[in-house]
């Protein structure tokens, strides 16, 4: 009912953007809750407005929002919910964001450039937040951008449990596609308790964006390679590391990664590439249009249901990922 009063004590409230809303429902479902009643609006000149239609005051308050294109839409949306909550008298205010915006510009590699995943740290401490919470973020470094708790969850129980259940340990290979995944494909050996195999990009200087050769280092002939990386954007990486596993004799090509973004030409290139089977959480929606018939999503809400809980009740989130 609109005004509603709850006790004074200590209660956990879920609220959603609306930029994926059905994680946000089955997050609340895992966790036995309802979603907040909110009113949220974009005016015909694009301003959003949000009000909460149940009383927050003295509230543990969890924003849950997508960071899915259009991301500044759902980034103002997220902080526009934030304030009402802080000014609504909320206890506690913490972000949950299981795609932490802009987390690729975490650092200049180039004078003259933003460091804009700091930015979106900044702007939700300024909002009111008081914690963070995200889901396998680019960068470990970004931890350290916000003034305040972060909890930092890993997908890799989640993804790694399902490849362990289909495809076993025997003759498999985790395969970091980049020198940049290599810290995420060894803990994914230690993890299926298998070798890792390295692909190594040699560029020519003389063309931008554009990797010429790949050379693998390790053992992948006649062995099921698991390709991991933090998120799948364009697919370019992912579908040439394919290939070049093929070519030095792979017997099959798996593909795992937490953040399905799907930008562009990803579905066409994903569709035609040598992965037999891709396999993604759902901390981001589908993208319109796109159709992977090769793709299995699972869920990630139990997970981050889970250390809400943990938030909540002032236990370890750590004690999920030992």
């Amino acid at each position: 009912m609109s005004g509603a009063t709850r006790p004074n004590n200590k209660h956990l409230m879920l609220c959603s953007g609306r930029a994926y809303p059905e994680l946000a429902q089955e997050i609340a479902e895992e966790l036995g809750v309802e979603l907040v009643p909110s009113r949220q609006v974009t005016y015909a000149n694009s301003e959003i407005y949000v009000q909460f239609q149940e009383s927050v005051r003295g509230c543990d308050a969890f924003v849950v929002q997508s960071h899915c294109a259009p991301v500044n839409e759902a980034m103002m949306e997220q902080l526009i919910m934030i304030d009402a909550l802080k000014r609504a008298s909320a206890k506690r205010i913490t972000v949950v964001a299981p795609f932490y915006p802009y987390a690729r510009q975490d650092k200049k590699h180039l004078g003259r450039e933003p460091i804009s995943a700091r930015l979106m740290a900044d702007l939700f401490l300024a909002a009111g937040a008081d914690r963070i919470m995200a889901v396998d973020l680019h960068a470990a470094q970004i931890q350290g951008f916000f003034d305040g708790p972060v909890d930092h969850l890993w997908a890799l129980p989640v993804l790694s449990d399902y490849v362990h259940e289909k495809y076993g340990s025997e003759d498999v290979v985790v395969v970091s596609p980049d020198a940049g995944r290599v810290r995420l494909a060894d803990m994914w050996t230690d993890k299926l308790g298998c070798q890792l195999a390295i692909i190594h990009k040699r560029r020519d200087p003389n063309k931008a964006n554009e990797a010429t050769t790949h050379e693998v280092v390790g053992k992948v002939k006649g062995k099921t390679c698991i390709l991991v990386d933090d998120m799948i954007d364009t697919a370019g990486t992912i579908c040439q590391a394919a290939k070049a596993l093929k070519e030095h004799g792979a017997a099959k090509v798996i593909a795992a990664a937490t953040h399905p973004v799907l930008s562009g030409p990803a579905a066409d290139r994903i569709n035609a590439s040598p992965i037999e089977e891709l396999i993604v959480t759902n901390t981001l929606p589908t993208p319109d249009g796109v159709h992977i018939p090769k793709m299995t999503v699972l869920c990630i809400a139990p997970l981050i249901a889970k250390a809400i809980q943990q938030v909540f009740e002032d236990g370890s989130v750590a004690q999920l990922f030992r």
